[in-house]
């Protein structure tokens, strides 16, 4: 009997160190959400829950992010490894400052940047947004397109009077009716209209500026260059998560509250499910997450033209190929 339960004992501690070997094998990394928990960056949870990362030998830790610039600089610092930032404001980031991070994959291949307005303001297409009040926080993307999109849908931005806010004011700022509309991403419709208790008007920037990409994942430059196969594994795993995430946005609803508490399952499914034809655009063909030279070199050459950018700069000092098999 006393060799029985020293054999199962045996067998335990085994299981036990080799699970504990396996564990310590994964190459651990640190990524940030883009902002907070919200169902716009479910897909790494996806990853994290489905066991994409295990399976490309990674041991990935998340933690919240709180937004493009922030983001920007705990990567750069070496404080994370890899993380989601708007692409124009990385691109202005990585241009105008020197920034050491690069590009290596896309979440969303058309910007979710976009302007919002309740019904009750009455304002029913962009020409309205002419005169009106707007909110936002002072560098957003949103912002500094604002000239851009609204000289190509037909109004003058020098009208709209502006209204410096942190993000997390302005649903409160609209919903009270103090401003007429506020910089948003389009899969924040739902929270907006669950704020203010009616429904909204949201005027998508893609609309009239189509060569604008979303969220990309950004990475060191010194990793990419000592670490490629640890840049590639994640990349791959990540965007397995993402795929299946558009195609399942229920499930990734309920995945998302298991790891973020407070978050709600119904409105995180509903970002997904409108975050699909961002990230798989009509007529888009490559491979999940890919990035088009051409189209980030239209991007800079648009915000050169908005004087955002001021440096001379080009698809290669922002993005950097291989990462996804292409």
């Amino acid at each position: 009997m006393l060799k029985r339960i020293a054999l199962l004992t045996l067998l335990v501690l085994g299981t036990l160190f080799t699970s504990a070997q396996a564990q310590d094998n994964l190459t651990k990394v640190n990524y940030l959400t883009s902002f907070s928990t919200f169902g716009r960056d479910a897909y790494v949870y996806v990853a994290q829950e489905l066991g994409y990362f295990k399976e490309a030998g990674l041991d990935v830790s998340i933690n919240p992010g709180s937004g493009t610039g922030s983001v920007m600089q705990l990567i750069s610092a070496g404080t994370a490894d890899f993380g989601p930032g708007d692409a124009a404001t990385a691109f202005i980031a990585i241009i105008n400052e020197g920034m050491n991070l690069k590009a290596v994959a896309a979440v969303q291949q058309n910007t979710l940047a976009a302007v919002i307005a309740l019904e009750s303001s009455g304002i029913r297409t962009p020409k309205d947004l002419a005169g009106r009040t707007f909110a936002d926080s002072a560098g957003s993307t949103n912002r500094i397109l604002l000239p851009a999109y609204a000289a190509a849908a037909g109004f003058d931005a020098s009208t709209v009077e502006f209204v410096a806010a942190a993000p997390p004011d302005l649903p409160r700022l609209l919903a009270s009716k103090t401003v007429d509309f506020i910089g948003q991403f389009v899969v924040g419709r739902s929270l907006i209209e669950t704020a203010a208790g009616e429904p909204a008007v949201i005027f998508p920037y893609s609309d009239y500026l189509p060569n604008l990409y979303g969220n990309l994942i950004l990475a060191r430059t010194d990793m990419i260059e000592k670490q490629p196969e640890v840049v590639k594994a994640f990349v791959g795993a990540l965007m397995r998560g993402l795929a299946y995430s558009i195609d399942h946005p229920e499930e990734t609803g309920a995945i998302l509250v298991k790891y973020a508490d407070g978050q709600n399952a119904d409105i995180a499914a509903d970002e997904v499910r409108i975050m699909h034809d961002y990230v798989l655009p009509p007529g888009f063909t490559g491979p999940i997450g890919s990035i088009d030279p051409a189209k980030v070199n239209a991007m800079i050459q648009l915000l050169t033209e908005a004087g955002a950018i001021t440096k001379p700069g080009t698809a290669d000092d922002v993005y950097a190929p291989g990462f996804l098999g292409q």
